[in-house]
């Protein structure tokens, strides 16, 4: 019977973005899939709610302070090995078994170094150059990540593959105005029509650009505002001084991280969703909201056309005229809109996570069988 382990330290996190996502949701669906041949192995910093996890596997709590993969999670390997090991959202850890799978989700800091910080980004191209290097297999998030990695670090194709995440498949269009009201009272969102943003707050994001053809659109709307959601990420002072600077504070919003519970209705209550990023390895938001029925403008850099399929409007991102003028189409072009959500609810089909766990369990047992 052959055990295998999963780092799933980063699927515990109360405040889940994509790679917390990506890492939870992944081992939910891949778990219960597993036959009487194997075993699977959690290990985890804290023990985790009753339920969080699938009976079928077995975690392993190993608290430890600072370093714990580097350290802790190293010891384990050494005294305890698994026969396979898969680290779906962090790095690999110096001592580990002689079969390894690990998940790059994006090298966007060698894209667009300027967007991160100088610690951050050497952290990351340090972390991301060993995980290529040392690991058996590689999954990424989609095929401009995968090229991505073996333009930067040349590994072998041959370990380099493609997985593609699910989505969320709880979110659905909200429509009930009692609903949609709640979630507008919660966050302070004004009255009128907003355009949504929802993801981490950073540069990457391309968010004073965003505010740029919001200021540009708003002229023309003056009952619109401009919903910036999600966690604070680094460098976000440099987006919230253009808000100032622009007289925009009434107008532009930063709600803060949206619970998962609202996500859907405010989701749904919005009259479009923005996501020009300069880099992304995939683009959960992207199919959030196409799942909760609203229509969607992106970036048609890197993943997110390949994410979006047909089912967005694509703009260039350093064209801050762009934004503005598909801000303008979200807003008044209803034949647009129509086709974009049913594009987009047609879209998030190709994506699921049970699709996800079916694939990398074929990947795990040609490696146990080899």
């Amino acid at each position: 019977m052959a055990l295998i382990g999963i780092d799933a330290s980063r699927a515990l996190s109360d405040a889940p973005t994509g790679t917390e996502g990506y890492s939870l949701h992944l081992i939910r669906a891949l778990v219960p899939l597993l036959t009487p041949r194997h075993r699977v192995r959690l290990y985890t910093r804290e023990t985790p709610p009753p339920g969080h996890f699938p009976p079928q596997a077995e975690v392993r709590v190993i608290p430890f302070p600072r370093l714990w993969t580097h350290l802790r999670l190293s010891w384990e390997m050494a005294a305890h090995p698994p026969d396979l090991l898969f680290v779906p959202a962090h790095v690999l850890p110096p001592i580990r078994p002689p079969r390894t799978i690990v998940t790059v989700h994006d090298v966007g800091y060698r894209a667009f170094p300027q967007a991160h910080p100088r610690g951050q980004r050497l952290y990351l191209d340090l972390s991301t150059r060993w995980n290529v290097a040392v690991a058996d297999f590689v999954l990424a998030d989609s095929i401009a990540t995968r090229r991505d990695i073996l333009r930067f670090y040349r590994p072998s194709p041959r370990k380099v593959a493609v997985l593609y995440p699910g989505f969320d498949a709880s979110l659905r269009p909200v429509r009930e105005a009692a609903a949609l009201e709640a979630v507008r009272r919660r966050y302070a969102i004004p009255a009128g029509r907003y355009i949504l943003y929802l993801g981490r707050i950073q540069p990457r994001k391309n968010l004073v650009r965003v505010v740029r053809a919001f200021a540009t659109v708003q002229r023309r709307h003056p009952d619109l505002s401009l919903v910036l959601a999600g966690p604070r990420g680094w460098l976000e002072r440099p987006i919230r001084a253009e808000v100032a600077r622009l007289g925009l504070e009434a107008r532009v919003r930063f709600p803060g991280y949206i619970a998962a519970a609202d996500k859907a209705a405010l989701l749904s209550g919005a009259q479009g969703f923005v996501y020009p990023s300069l880099h992304e390895g995939f683009g959960f938001p992207v199919l959030e909201a196409q799942a909760c029925g609203t229509p969607v403008l992106t970036s048609n850099r890197s993943s997110l056309p390949e994410t979006a399929g047909e089912g967005a409007l694509l703009v260039d991102p350093l064209d801050e005229a762009a934004i503005a003028a598909g801000m303008e189409r979200l807003l008044g072009d209803e034949p647009l809109r129509r086709r974009l959500v049913a594009l987009g609810l047609a879209n998030v089909k190709r994506f699921s996570w049970a699709a996800a766990a079916r694939r990398l369990l074929r990947w795990m047992e040609a490696m146990l069988d080899a």
